[in-house]
């Protein structure tokens, strides 16, 4: 069979050939691709805010001034007059040791003394007659000068009486033992029967006065706090019962055991139902400078630092910047450094963005949308967006270690 001549079919040739031509022009382009839409994405504004860094801590309510009581004599105690949480007033007995001994003594030391007395008497007569013999040329100067030594040995000896009776009368006082002022028992370490040393504490007093909020806390508390130094006490059982007062006393140095500090916060007047030895929970307040704040929505995480999309107003554009965070909660973040009041972020869609895409701004949620949104982030404690995630993650980086306040 002979071959097909174009030539021949000129009808067939020319749509052929237009087609053949057209498939071979193709083949030197590119197909156009239509322009990607604007992504859409809701924003909010960087707001200018006054914050407050907030410490709680956890104590006990102390006296700020607690003395510790023991016998200044040692022996056995016969009669304890008080028990904890009395309320005693100054001067007021304790509690009694037996005093038969120094009762003795006393005894004693009064018969040195009329001894002693006696004897002043007799060497003062001695000295009288001798005084006048020398002056009349009837004895000699030894038995007269001996006779103004035996006066004066015996005066001296008469005063070591009267100094031993004074002893002995002071340690019978000290078989009491008494309160040195106004105050509430905090504690007692003695019973009828028992054998006390001199020193040996045996009960604590608190006295009345001042009150002392008193806490441990981290070296970098100190660091952080402020020089005012003021506290919310409030009782942890009941936090409608608090009082305000400042720091008035700070430990030198560490606890060896723990490695944190005690500090004291002066309480003027306490409410009623504050009593010694309540768990109280203390709150610090501290002011920082201007700051912004943004929704916690915002905020993403990039190269492990928190980060957000900044929105250009004049080109719809993005930018992914760095910020600062100094407190996070579910709802807000508030920002050091990295954004102005006013600047434009994305708060939501954030998660399918990339430098300088074209977005487009939605309307704010209708009320409908934002309660439900409300309900369920109430519900289940949620963050809007990312930000759950994004609290995990810059606490896994140590970016910052609490979501709200200073670690104390």
């Amino acid at each position: 069979m002979s071959g097909i001549s174009f030539n021949r079919i000129p009808g067939l040739v020319r749509p052929i050939t237009v087609a053949l031509l057209a498939g071979l022009a193709g083949c030197g382009e590119a197909p156009q691709q239509p322009a990607s839409a604007p992504r859409e994405v809701q924003v909010a504004l960087a707001v200018a805010t006054n914050t407050t860094n907030i410490a709680r801590l956890t104590g006990d309510l102390q006296a700020a001034n607690e003395a510790e009581l023991g016998f200044r004599i040692g022996g056995k105690v016969i009669e304890r007059l008080v028990d904890v949480g009395d309320n005693v007033v100054a001067g007021q007995v304790l509690a009694r040791l037996d005093s038969q001994n120094e009762n003795n003594a006393l005894q004693a030391a009064k018969a040195i003394r009329l001894a002693a007395r006696g004897e002043v008497e007799q060497m003062r007569e001695t000295f009288n007659r001798q005084s006048r013999l020398m002056q009349q040329g009837f004895t000699t100067r030894r038995l007269y000068e001996q006779a103004v030594t035996g006066m004066e040995v015996a005066k001296a000896r008469l005063e070591e009486a009267e100094a031993q009776v004074s002893i002995a009368m002071d340690r019978i006082g000290f078989t009491e033992l008494r309160a040195d002022a106004a105050g509430i028992v905090t504690t007692r370490a003695l019973e009828a029967g028992e054998v006390v040393q001199a020193g040996q504490v045996v009960i604590r007093l608190a006295r009345d006065g001042g009150r002392d909020a008193v806490f441990n806390v981290s070296p970098r508390f100190l660091d952080q706090q402020p020089a005012a130094g003021l506290f919310r006490v409030s009782l942890a059982t009941d936090p409608q019962i608090s009082v305000m007062g400042r720091i008035r006393e700070i430990a030198p140095q560490a606890d060896p055991v723990t490695g944190t500090f005690r500090i004291r916060v002066g309480l003027d007047k306490l409410p009623a139902g504050m009593q010694l030895g309540s768990t109280i929970v203390g709150t610090l307040e501290k002011s920082t400078a201007l700051v912004v704040s943004i929704p916690a929505s915002a905020l993403m995480v990039m190269g492990g630092e928190p980060a957000v999309w900044v929105v250009d107003p004049a080109t719809s554009r993005v930018a992914l910047r760095r910020i600062e965070v100094i407190q996070f909660d579910y709802s807000r973040v508030t920002v050091a450094q990295g954004l102005e009041a006013g600047e434009m972020v994305v708060s939501g869609g954030i998660q399918a963005l990339h430098p300088g895409q074209h977005v487009k701004i939605l309307p704010p949620a209708s009320g409908a949308r934002s309660a439900s949104l409300s309900r369920k982030t109430a519900a289940a404690k949620a963050c809007l967006g990312n930000a759950c995630d994004m609290r995990r993650r810059l606490t896994a980086n140590g970016i910052f270690n609490s979501a709200r306040g200073i670690d104390g």
